[in-house]
């Protein structure tokens, strides 16, 4: 389930402690602040200024000859000024009765102001993200006490919204189906077009798991497209097949079977003009091509499988719902006579 689990830093290395007597150093009236910025300067460079050489600006830096800070022995050659003005030697305050020699990182990292080691890894093929996060702390939950964990970056994100899915989706189908009976003036007309939009929805979970990729934030925003434009081509054939019955006095199978015909094109061709546009991020790659990928294959999945079942499916699902809430049996048993309106 997890693959690529490593820590994002460096192995151990040699170092080199000092450790300096505070109370020998402030008897001398050294700071230790000077004492950390002797040694920075010595080893590590200050820049000092600024100066011209043939008309361009050259920054100056401070620092001790390579031949003098080649060995740990030279840091007792060092002098530091003390509050006095006098010259004191580092070896006057330097203790040297314990070894200097450990391994540690050489970088320290702080997080929320802990130490922490930042852990990077993904979800293996076929897997989604918050599964693979799941088990990172199943795993981390073993960990000793006084050992916590924390998401960061793109996980914290998907954590902190995971468990708002559910209640978008919700929302989502919600808009579009009130939206919808404001349309039709009608409850049940509706539900023909909402039973549409899960036939988009396995096209873009079956087309993603088959090319592998997870099932991350970015397809789930590519999910809540499906949902839109999956019902888009319902709409085209319902409003169609309404309107010739209410209009045109036709029956509803005979109603619908042509507005399927009329609309054919249109959903074809709205369709195909979408999906070639979501082409380009389906194959691309490169930097940022992770997002990418995941709307745009959720998103050409979804109208591929919309499109060629939809033109199938919706006059099924129209023609049942029609005839199970039909409020007038006379619409269904005489066709022929279009509805009169006073």
């Amino acid at each position: 389930m997890l693959t690529g689990v490593r820590p994002n830093g460096q192995e151990d290395t040699s170092q080199y402690r000092l450790y300096i007597d505070l109370e020998k150093a402030q008897a001398q009236g050294v700071a230790v602040s000077d004492i950390y910025s002797t040694l920075g300067t010595m080893f590590g460079g200050s820049y000092v200024n600024d100066f011209i050489d043939r008309g361009r600006v050259k920054k100056v830096y401070v620092q001790a000859e390579s031949q003098f800070r080649m060995l740990p022995q030279d840091i007792a050659n060092l002098y530091v000024r003390n509050n006095a003005g006098q010259m004191v030697p580092f070896s006057s305050f330097i203790d040297t009765s314990k070894d200097p020699w450990l391994y540690g990182s050489p970088r320290l990292e702080r997080y929320n102001g802990l130490p922490a080691v930042q852990i990077q890894g993904s979800a293996t093929p076929g897997q989604s993200s918050g599964d693979a996060m799941l088990m990172m702390e199943q795993l981390a939950s073993k960990l000793p006490s006084g050992i916590g964990y924390e998401w960061t970056g793109m996980s914290y994100q998907e954590r902190l919204s995971g468990n708002q899915a559910p209640a978008l989706y919700t929302i989502s189908l919600i808009v579009v189906f009130l939206c919808l009976a404001a349309l039709y003036e009608s409850w049940s007309v509706p539900f023909s077009v909402m039973l549409v939009v899960p036939l988009g929805v396995i096209g873009a979970l079956a087309f993603t798991t088959l090319r592998g990729l997870e099932n991350d934030v970015y397809f789930k925003v590519g999910l809540l497209t499906t949902i839109g434009l999956s019902a888009k081509n319902a709409i085209l054939i319902v409003e169609f097949a309404k309107d010739l019955m209410e209009k045109e006095g036709k029956g509803l199978v005979e109603a619908t079977l042509d507005s399927v015909r009329m609309r054919l094109r249109p959903i074809l061709m709205t369709s195909l003009a979408f999906m070639l546009g979501v082409i380009p991020l389906v194959l691309s790659n490169g930097a940022g091509s992770g997002a990418q990928n995941s709307v745009g294959t959720g998103v050409f999945g979804g109208m591929i499988a919309a499109t060629s079942l939809a033109i199938y499916f919706v006059p099924i699902f129209f023609v049942v719902i029609r005839r199970r809430f039909a409020k007038k049996n006379e619409d269904l048993e005489h066709p022929n006579y279009p509805h009169q309106t006073k």
